[in-house]
Parts: C-alpha cells; sequence; structure tokens
C-alpha cells in the first residue's frame, strides 16, 4: 500500500494517497504517511510519523524524498522477490 500511496500521490491525487498510507498500518505506511504531511506543510504531524516510522526528519526536497522512499520500497520488495 505504501508504493501505491507514493503512486497516487505522483498522480496528484492527495487525498487517495494519503488514504493509502493510513490504512497501512507497518512502518512503510508510517514513512509515506510522514512525507505526506511535510508536503502539505504540517510538520508536526509528520514529525510523529517520521518517530513512528523510525525516521529521521527529512529535510531534503519533497522530489528527493519521495524518490528515496520508491527506491527503498522497491529494493526491498526486489530482494524479496529475487531468489535467495
Amino acid at each position: 500500500m505504501a508504493l501505491q500511496a507514493l503512486w497516487r500521490d505522483g498522480q496528484g491525487d492527495f487525498d487517495a494517497a494519503h488514504d493509502l498510507a493510513q490504512r497501512d498500518e507497518g512502518a512503510d505506511g508510517d514513512w509515506v504517511h510522514a512525507y505526506l504531511h511535510r508536503k502539505e506543510g504540517d510538520n508536526s504531524n509528520a514529525a510523529y510519523w517520521y518517530r513512528r516510522a523510525r525516521k529521521p526528519f527529512c529535510h531534503d526536497s519533497l522530489q528527493a524524498e519521495w524518490e528515496a522512499i520508491v527506491a527503498a520500497l522497491l529494493g526491498r520488495a526486489q530482494s524479496a522477490s529475487s531468489p535467495g
């Protein structure tokens, strides 16, 4: 769901992205949730979600953070699906 949320955000559908991130109860969803609140300018709420995700508050550009989250999630997904 976290990757789906980022895809929706990339398509300009913030509300759908937020809904998906909120429904993902894991650390990945929390990380995306933090990014989305930072994007909307709600830094105090973003800080809460970064803490839940166990990630430092990001000060990079929103685009750089979006790309970093996508790369991390895709990298993890690729590692999990490759034969061991």
